[in-house]
């Protein structure tokens, strides 16, 4: 039952649920009767009752799941991804039961043990791991079949990419990259989501963006982080600062001055706290707002002092303010691509990494899937 899942209701979702269980229910039903009538014969013919009876079980589950491997292998590529059965039911539109029986098929057709079953998660087992390098790119390949086609096609006419990005990386970072990406992909719809680092990665969980591009202090089992960009933290004032004319400054020469600062949840103004209390050096913030742009403006009028990311420092604004860097006391910012792990990347994601690096992301260990922390 194929249903997508951005244009269903909770209410319709509810509906579509208990439709496939009776579905699934009524099934079976009639599966287990045509193997009674099957195993009746068999006991007539036979004279062996025992026998009939044992194998009459076993068909009963063979016959209503063994007609499709592509289920079978498309509920262990989800309960491997999503780490449950009951959320590879939710995902696939289908009853936990019918994921379980689906799995236990696979399982006895192909004579081996595929997942270890914990209180919290599963596992794979060895033959578990063969099994999903394999099947994996087979099912996601299915799944993207319409796009890819589409795509081969008619040269990416029609193609949709997303990217969740934060502002500043809209603003300063991904310019040039979109531009050629444009002139290489015109027919590509592009789509930058303008979220912070946390609607970033519930959009890249919910398979609403294929990829992210931004910087990350921690990075979540089941996500894949490459950095590609670094940026030295800067210090900016106005040119006539009594810090603008110190040669070396030191950290303490700070605790004077008001700083401005982005909002608390972001890395930023983590990185410069977690800096300020790691040395037991106070410090004063004058202001808290949002966008780099706005921070500089506020600095240029002389309304306090701000620390910053290199990535948002322009040839204008070394004009208008006194910079310095500040590696020698802050980390520098990396920034780079972020994706779910075994997220299967569609062509137009993929054109768009390597516009940043060639093979970017093609590492075994971007594949395996992680936990969510959700």
């Amino acid at each position: 039952y194929a249903f997508d899942k951005a244009y269903v209701s909770k209410r319709s979702i509810n509906n579509v649920n208990k439709y496939s269980k009776y579905l699934n229910k009524l099934e079976l039903s009639v599966a287990k009767k045509l193997n009674t009538t099957s195993e009746k014969a068999t006991k007539r013919s036979r004279g062996d009752k025992t026998r009939a009876t044992d194998s009459g079980s076993d068909t009963a589950a063979r016959f209503y799941y063994k007609g499709n491997r592509l289920k079978q292998l498309r509920a262990f590529v989800y309960i491997t991804r999503l780490g449950t059965l009951s959320r590879a039911a939710e995902a696939l539109f289908l009853s936990q039961p019918s994921v379980s029986l689906q799995l236990k098929a696979l399982e006895r057709e192909l004579g081996a043990p595929l997942l270890e079953r914990t209180r919290r998660r599963v596992t794979l087992t060895d033959a578990g791991e063969a099994l999903y390098e394999m099947a994996r790119p087979l099912v996601e390949g299915l799944e993207n079949l319409d796009r890819e086609f589409h795509t081969k096609t008619r040269g990416s006419q029609g193609g949709k990419l997303t990217v969740a990005a934060g502002s500043s990386t809209i603003q300063y970072l991904l310019p040039e990259l979109v531009k050629a990406y444009r002139e290489r992909h015109p027919s590509v719809h592009l789509q930058l989501a303008n979220v912070t680092g946390k609607d970033g990665l519930a959009l890249l969980r919910a398979d609403e963006a294929d990829i992210a591009i931004g910087s990350m202090l921690d990075v979540p089992n089941d996500i894949a982080w490459a950095p590609v960009y670094h940026y030295d933290p800067m210090l900016i004032m106005p040119p006539d600062h009594p810090l603008a004319a110190l040669d070396n400054i030191r950290l303490e020469d700070l605790s004077p001055y008001g700083l401005i600062l982005p909002p608390q949840r972001l890395t930023t103004f983590r990185l410069v706290d977690m800096v300020f209390q790691q040395r037991h050096v106070p410090y004063t913030v004058a202001i808290e707002v949002g966008g780099w742009d706005v921070i500089k403006q506020y600095v240029a009028m002389g309304l306090g002092i701000s620390i910053v990311t290199g990535i948002c420092i322009t040839e204008a604004d070394r004009e208008r303010l006194a910079v310095r860097n500040l590696r020698q006391f802050f980390p520098q910012r990396s920034y780079g691509v972020v994706m779910r792990k075994g997220k299967f990347l569609s062509p137009e994601a993929r054109a768009f990494i390597d516009l940043i690096r060639p093979g970017l992301l093609t590492h075994r260990d971007y594949d395996e899937s992680g936990h969510s922390e959700r």
